[in-house]
């Protein structure tokens, strides 16, 4: 979730207003040789607020396909701030312009069983979730989620495992440079940490994407520069451990705000494997009264230099990957570009394309809208073949 800054500022409100209205997007200047090709197939909303089973609909910020049962499973970054943290189930059998259709809502659980509490019932000694992406995991049918941690109470971003019906399995052991530092000289930042996940074709792995760097290791994007390096760290599901990390630096932000000095952000909002080694990226930006931008990228995580044991990140110390423009959404086709953070693979067209199916998160907001769109996605064949 993002632009909650927004919301306790002065003006704030009109001045995103401005931005939402307009919905604008630019094209950055990145290079433009495509890796693959998007094209346009299905877009459809869900309404404002949409109630399911007694739950009020928002905040969508992770998606993944279930090809056995021909469900889409939907997760939340409410932060049991307005229902307990959870998933959706949809069905979009033939992507159209009519939205997907609801099914339910399961309710994922604490330690020990029992929703999580939110951030006005805190309880010490556990973190309030702030979930952002959730990948199913076919082997054993069970949910892998991100939260982006509490790291104002002391608690770091977190990959967890629970059963389809929502009952809790285990937390994943992460790397210390994770842990929140009190005196903020290192660690995450509060909001900028797990937003991807996805697994290899195999299951045997799991890639965590953070949304922009560690503390230690450079800045947040800006207009004028990119970002510091994020860290996407690999985890062995069977081990439960990390075996790898490597470096991708997000672009700087591609939209000037309307009013110099107002908000605007860039980062990665999601994580998508192509095959084994290859991965497409999604850069989401932001800019007051300006509007959003969406860049898909690939990389290939054989082409970076494994950092797991490189504390901080510095010019020189680490080989980053490198990026190829897929697409800038701007491009597209859509009604219009809001905050996409969800992002994963539907079942494949009737001519063995794939299909790439994202979902915005409207954090809620009666500004921004709850979109869902279906691309056919097209691998270049001297990508794909590659050894």
């Amino acid at each position: 979730m993002r632009r909650r800054l927004l919301a306790g500022t002065a003006g704030g409100v009109a001045l995103l207003s401005l931005g939402l209205a307009a919905c604008r997007s630019a094209t950055p200047n990145a290079d433009t040789g495509a890796a693959g090709q998007l094209r346009r197939i299905a877009e459809g909303r869900w309404a404002h607020r949409l109630h399911i089973e007694g739950t009020t609909v928002g905040g969508l910020s992770g998606i993944d396909y279930d090809p056995v049962r021909g469900e889409y499973l939907l997760i939340s970054d409410d932060r049991s701030d307005i229902d307990p943290v959870r998933y959706y189930i949809a069905r979009w059998p033939q992507p159209q312009a009519t939205p997907p259709e609801p099914l339910g809502v399961v309710q994922l659980q604490r330690p020990g069983g029992g929703p999580w509490p939110n951030r006005r019932h805190a309880v010490d000694g556990l973190p309030v979730p702030d979930p952002e992406a959730l990948r199913l995991r076919p082997a054993t049918n069970t949910l892998l989620w991100t939260s982006e941690g509490d790291v104002a109470r002391g608690f770091g971003p977190a990959l967890y495992e629970s059963e389809r019906d929502g009952r809790f399995l285990r937390e994943f052991p992460l790397p210390a440079m994770f842990q929140p530092d009190p005196a903020q000289r290192r660690g995450p930042r509060d909001n900028l940490t797990f937003e991807g996940v996805t697994l290899t074709p195999d299951g045997r792995f799991a890639w965590l994407g953070m949304e922009n760097a560690l503390i230690q290791d450079g800045p947040e994007p800006s207009v004028n520069a990119p970002g510091g390096p994020c860290r996407f760290t690999r985890i062995d599901l069977q081990t439960g451990q990390a075996d790898r990390q490597i470096a991708y630096v997000p672009d700087a932000i591609p939209l000037r705000p309307l009013i110099p000095g107002t908000y605007a952000d860039n980062g990665v909002s999601e994580i998508l494997m192509l095959d084994a080694d290859r991965m497409l990226v999604l850069e989401r930006a932001y800019a007051t009264g300006t509007g959003n931008s969406l860049r898909l990228y690939e990389i290939d995580t054989r082409d970076a230099s494994d950092v797991l044991a490189v504390d901080p990140l510095a010019p020189g110390n680490h080989r980053p990957a490198a990026k190829t423009l897929v697409a800038d959404f701007a491009t597209l086709g859509l009604s219009r570009l809001d905050n996409t953070e969800g992002m994963c693979w539907g079942p494949p067209l009737p001519d063995s394309t794939r299909m790439l199916v994202v979902v915005s998160d409207d954090n809620f907001n009666p500004l921004q809208v709850t979109q869902f769109a279906a691309f056919a996605y097209t691998d270049r064949p001297d990508r794909a073949s590659r050894p």
